[in-house]
């Protein structure tokens, strides 16, 4: 793959990659959803009850601001909901910021929320929100399992340890977890459990995999390739200066890892000059 064909290029106001003191993105993200979790505990669930969407959103449209606050809103009752969540969001998050940029990261997230919570009011008025009259949706699922697919196309042989222990291949772990979401969604539709919103999971996953397909930048509005050749896969071959260019592009290969396993604390003055480098390359040849 050329150097200038790779995602790690964004475009926010600032070239180059995130390397600054600014906080994070998925930290801020992860910051304000403990804070409405904190909030929403000591009101009792009020605050969660308001932010939550509900199932006769489409009977109620003016509650359409719903769609977005009830990824923000988590389940007052117990730590693992959010818990859970943010943790995946932490997981999964920090290396797709890193390749797409605070800005379109936070555009992508919060599009996969109102995405998500769209699909499950539609799923609830077409099935009777599983068998219950009227019902509410609440938290990031949605949103945080498409950061995960999107971290798994870019990472598909990355190892995590389940348990610590035992060895799971990233794509593995995604087919799993996907998997486990549409026999929920099955066992749901026949009245068999419920109480989580699979379909929202399956939402936030499918909108993440068009998303990168068709090589949408939402900054842009507009895709760069919008038709179904846009689902084949990606060319992995394009040859831009190969000798100098192969071997900048393994250099970012093994910053951008040691990112992902120290932090960007832990580059040395040489590997964030050579990001700023590649950055400046980037940047020339859009020119």
């Amino acid at each position: 793959m050329g150097l200038y064909d790779r995602d790690y290029y964004r475009d926010d106001d600032q070239p180059g990659f995130f390397l600054g003191a600014q906080r994070s993105m998925v930290t801020t993200l992860i910051l304000i959803n403990v804070g409405v979790f904190v909030v929403d505990v000591l009101l009792e669930g009020e605050l969660s009850q308001f932010l939550a969407v509900k199932s006769d959103l489409l009977h109620k449209p003016w509650n359409v601001w719903q769609l977005l606050t009830a990824g923000f809103a988590h389940d007052p009752r117990g730590l693992m909901h959010v818990g859970f969540n943010m943790f995946a969001l932490w997981l999964f998050g920090r290396d797709v910021e890193a390749i797409y940029g605070r800005k379109e990261f936070l555009r992508v997230y919060l599009t996969m929320i109102v995405v998500s919570s769209l699909e499950w009011v539609i799923s609830a008025s077409t099935y009777g929100a599983h068998g219950q009259q009227t019902s509410v949706m609440l938290g990031a699922s949605g949103a945080v399992n498409g950061v995960m697919v999107l971290n798994v196309i870019h990472f598909p042989r990355r190892l995590w340890y389940f348990w610590g222990i035992f060895p799971i291949p990233a794509w593995v772990l995604c087919m799993f977890l996907i998997g486990q979401d549409v026999l929920g969604y099955s066992h749901a539709q026949r009245g068999l459990g419920g109480g989580v919103a699979h379909e929202a999971h399956l939402a936030g996953a499918a909108f993440a995999f068009i998303y990168y397909q068709t090589g949408w930048n939402l900054g842009r509005w507009m895709p760069k390739r919008f038709s179904l050749a846009a689902l084949k896969p990606r060319p992995k071959l394009r040859v831009h200066e190969p000798d100098r260019e192969e071997n900048l592009s393994d250099q970012l290969d093994r910053i951008l890892e040691k990112i992902s396993r120290e932090g960007e604390a832990s580059l040395t003055a040489q590997e964030r000059r050579t990001l700023e480098d590649a950055s400046r390359r980037y940047q020339q040849r859009r020119q």
